[in-house]
């Protein structure tokens, strides 16, 4: 919609995890540090933890399209709501093997012969479980146990562990030491600070081909990082917005007050009507008041929805917009044919 209005190749702010847009702030490129170091010992956890939004899926994904295929066998485990044998089956289905309908000993002695055959092979077998906070302490103590696969001189499978702040609760929970002398780095992704937040929005601008339309005042930036506390997918939904408010209005410069506009706009979108929901919506206050409600109403929602959820109010505009034209269009056509007449 707006790509088009602004020259741009795709849309840049889109929700969903896109290693092609990765940008390599400090807390980022320290992480990946992080899970290469983890790489290079091939054993082993490394945990990796940030805020919700924070890029640590699109941190795997980046991983992920650099890993040396030939060297390194690899699987990304997402769905973490499942107890300690579905999560076995989860394991084992990740890596390509057949996983129903068999007991637990068939799918460790399954894992067990896939992992020897890759060693074999010349190749490194690698988990990655995303949302870990999400994990039992049970779940957890069976991936622990999935490390006991060795040969003589190294250990079969290595494991990274990436999730919200929570998990390291779990981590050094009483119950957790075993695991813990496993663990041989751990990092948390922090938020951008101002300057990469201003950073990340032109890297991402340029990756599909920004040329200086729209621009930005360094106030629009100050915004924009204030609301957003340096979480990347709260820039990508704030600046999204941002974009499209600009095609609608056919702006080409965006400053402070613009930018405060669409957070009080998208505010307003996840207000309940009073009467519902048990509480009665609270006229809007100064703008980090909307910005804490819109935190609250987004943080659990996930994020492909909202993606497809913008496309689809995008669709519905684009067609009013046309049906708009047309009526404005259809009068001062009617008096240029009578006077040709």
């Amino acid at each position: 919609m707006y790509e088009q209005f602004y020259g741009l190749s795709a849309k840049p702010f889109r929700l969903r995890p896109d290693p092609h847009f990765f940008y390599g702030s400090k807390g980022h490129k320290r992480a990946m540090a992080y899970l290469e170091y983890g790489l290079s010992q091939g054993e082993g956890f490394i945990v990796i933890t940030g805020e919700v939004g924070a890029g640590k899926t699109t941190l795997v994904r980046n991983l992920f399209n650099n890993l040396p295929s030939e060297q390194i066998v690899a699987a990304h485990i997402v769905n973490t709501h499942l107890d300690s044998d579905d999560t076995l089956r989860m394991v084992v289905s990740a890596f390509g093997l057949p996983y129903e309908n068999v007991s637990k000993t068939d799918l460790l002695t399954r894992l067990e012969q896939f992992l020897r055959a890759a060693d074999a092979a010349g190749k490194r077998a690698l988990l990655v479980v995303d949302e870990a906070q999400n994990l039992t302490a049970r779940t957890v103590e069976e991936l622990r146990m999935l490390s006991n696969f060795q040969t003589a001189d190294k250990c079969l499978l290595q494991t990274f562990l990436v999730g919200q702040p929570e998990f390291r609760g779990t981590l050094h929970s009483p119950t957790m030491s075993q695991l813990r002398q496993r663990v041989i780095a751990s990092y948390h992704l922090g938020p951008m600070d101002a300057a990469e937040t201003e950073a990340y929005v032109e890297h991402r601008l340029q990756t599909v081909g920004w040329k200086g339309d729209p621009s930005f005042t360094s106030a629009a930036y100050a915004a924009i990082h204030a609301h957003s506390g340096g979480i990347p997918r709260k820039v990508n939904t704030l600046c999204d917005r941002l974009l499209l408010m600009g095609f609608l209005e056919e702006m080409h410069a965006f400053d402070e007050d613009d930018v405060n506009t669409v957070i009080r706009d998208i505010a307003e979108e996840f207000e309940l009507p009073p009467g519902q929901g048990g509480t009665p919506a609270a006229p809007l206050g100064p703008v980090d008041s909307d910005a804490a409600a819109l935190d609250a109403a987004v943080a659990p929602v996930n994020p492909a929805y909202l993606d497809e959820r913008m496309m689809r109010l995008e669709k519905s505009v684009v067609s009013v917009l046309n049906i708009l034209k047309k009526i404005v269009a259809a009068p001062s056509a009617a008096p240029a044919n009578q006077s040709n007449d």
